[in-house]
């Protein structure tokens, strides 16, 4: 490295200048300096975007377009609950297929035993956390929500919510789509009890 003069030094970006360096060589640099300040600004504000647009509900009810939810004008919003999820071909409870529906109208009981069962483990897991826990407040209520497509029959509806009273869960709601009056339906789906 060479001795330099003292004095005043100019940055990289003005030691080539005409002005302040020793410009009028025509000389061109290499590369060029990345400036840190507009990408960390750049950076801040599609975090602040993605942070302003992130849902923290997260989705409570998985919509498929297998099922079909009925209309209501009188609901609540939904709240986080099992699902049992029954369209036209299968009942499901939180993503695991119980069984065909087909199956179940052929029978002449009224239970479903494949759904009391996986309902009678989810609640025997629900205490066994609540316990280890020691939480005394968080105590079973025995809430479940009921996804159906609107053209599944009543007779399969009555064994599902007899499955789910049976297996503990009393408490049931039905997931429908919203209409205001004669405004088309709202893409959320809410709960009537």
């Amino acid at each position: 490295m060479a001795i330099q003069v003292p004095g005043k030094r100019f940055g990289k970006r003005l030691q080539h200048s005409k002005v302040f360096g020793h410009g009028a060589h025509g000389k061109k640099s290499g590369y060029a300096d990345l400036l840190i300040t507009p990408l960390v600004d750049m950076f801040v504000i599609i975090v602040l975007f993605l942070i302003a647009n992130f849902s923290a509900t997260g989705e409570v009810l998985m919509m498929t377009k297998d099922i079909e939810l009925p209309e209501a004008i009188n609901v609540k919003e939904v709240e986080m609950h099992p699902v049992v999820m029954v369209s036209n071909d299968q009942i499901s409870v939180s993503g695991t297929i119980v069984g065909r529906v087909e199956d179940f109208s052929k029978d002449e009981y009224l239970n479903i035993p494949a759904l009391e069962e996986k309902l009678r483990d989810m609640k025997k897991q629900y205490e066994d956390l609540h316990a280890m826990a020691k939480d005394d407040e968080g105590g079973f209520k025995g809430d479940i929500n009921i996804q159906a497509h609107k053209d599944v029959e009543y007779a399969i509806i009555k064994r599902v919510m007899f499955s789910c009273a049976t297996a503990g869960y009393q408490n049931i709601n039905f997931a429908v789509m919203t209409v205001a009056g004669d405004a088309p339906p709202g893409p959320t789906a809410q709960v009537t009890p």
